[in-house]
């Protein structure tokens, strides 16, 4: 009688981050001590607060003149809509395949989402959205890249100029990453960062604002609750941009303190040492995926260096039926997947259709693009070797689902 060994089951936890460095909980500690955890509360005027530093940190990171640090990068959103004064009822364009908190942001400063079809590139589609651009008028764009995914960033400045649109970055997923040698988030009029746990920097909730324009800036700062305080950001504009407009804005208060300032500003340091690290093991995933010829996979364009913090792929040849046996088959040999086709969401994975909050149109394209789309998470707390084995039970559980 034969023996047949187990197929190899993955044992690691796909939602362990790294372990805070050292220096970011000595530097958190040493902030607790003082009780000076608000950002704008310092022993004496000349003195710069941990959030201040990071700041100014993050805008020479990014080759940008000023950053925010702000409580979440869906507020950094909201208050990049409100910066550009979004009237109730107003159109923005957006991305049909992103996560919740961008047609969300728009919702919530009163905004009426405008759902621009994907790609199976997973990027944003340009002809829809010239089109879309055409129809309504839009003066603002909140592109979302979403997974890291990069679209034409020449197209998409070219197209914003034709019809004077805004252009505001969702760059939750690509801190770190570049088109044509330029960062993420300096292609537009204002970008917006998240430092939730599953991005490239940890402080559990936080984010960032970034931008050229003084007006824009002023408005933000004094949105994000600066008070009359405005003074204290060293990443801020001269003390003139904000004259007429500082009792005009209102506080809705979003600061990032400085406890979370402290625990980011070390990894700021490590973040493209550890981008790095995250391309290092997608492109083992790749490798292992690329051969199968019913897995399809997003090319990027030739201009983006991606930071690849998670990886989608998709079979399109699955059944209802075979998708659900995928489904579960990964997941009783360890490799957690989302689906992005599933009609009820799933924790952070959901589709257009689920926004009930939003009036969207049916997207054939982005339907299609989404019925058999994975995604899974990277943390660096995998190895190498780790992602391979991944890549390889996934090949293996398709291979076997197919037959």
């Amino acid at each position: 009688m034969t023996n047949h060994a187990a197929p190899a089951r993955f044992s690691g936890n796909f939602t362990q981050q790294e372990a805070i460095p050292e220096d970011a909980i000595e530097k958190a500690i040493e902030v607790m001590r003082s009780g000076r955890l608000h950002r704008y509360n310092v022993a004496e005027p000349s003195e710069q607060s941990e959030t201040a530093l990071l700041e100014a940190e993050f805008a020479a990171y990014q080759n940008q003149r000023y950053a925010l640090a702000l409580a979440s990068g869906g507020y950094a959103m909201q208050t990049a809509l409100r910066a550009i004064d979004i009237k109730a009822g107003e159109p923005v364009l957006t991305n049909s395949f992103t996560l919740s908190p961008v047609p969300g942001a728009i919702d919530a400063v009163g905004g009426k989402p405008v759902l621009i079809e994907t790609t199976s590139d997973l990027v944003i589609d340009l002809a829809h959205l010239e089109t879309a651009a055409k129809n309504t008028g839009a003066r603002v764009l909140m592109l979302s890249h979403m997974r890291g995914h990069i679209v034409d960033m020449d197209a998409i400045v070219s197209l914003t100029k034709k019809y004077n649109i805004k252009l505001i970055e969702d760059c939750a997923h690509t801190m770190g990453a570049t088109f044509d040698g330029i960062k993420s988030g300096c292609h537009g009029d204002i970008a917006c960062f998240s430092t939730q746990t599953y991005k490239h920097m940890n402080s559990g909730e936080g984010g960032f604002l970034t931008t050229n324009d003084d007006t824009l800036m002023a408005r933000s700062i004094v949105l994000s609750g600066s008070y009359m305080l405005y003074g204290r950001h060293e990443a801020g504009p001269p003390a003139e941009a904000f004259e007429k407009i500082r009792l005009q804005t209102p506080n809705c208060s979003g600061r990032m303190d400085n406890l979370r300032a402290a625990i980011l500003r070390p990894q700021l340091q490590a973040l493209d040492k550890n981008c790095a690290r995250w391309n290092e093991r997608f492109d083992r995933i790749r490798e292992t995926l690329e051969p199968c010829n019913t897995i399809a996979l997003a090319q990027p364009h030739v201009k983006a260096r991606e930071v690849s913090s998670s990886f989608q792929f998709s079979i399109p040849q699955f059944t209802d039926t075979q998708n659900e046996q995928f489904l579960a088959q990964c997941l009783e040999r360890g490799v957690e997947l989302k689906w992005f086709g599933a009609n009820d969401p799933v924790a952070y994975t959901s589709r257009y259709e689920s926004w009930k909050y939003i009036e969207a149109e049916n997207l054939e394209q982005t339907n299609q693009v989404l019925h058999r789309l994975y995604d899974c998470r990277i943390p660096l707390t995998f190895s190498v070797d780790d992602c391979e084995q991944i890549a390889q039970i996934i090949v293996e559980v398709a291979g076997s689902t197919m037959n």
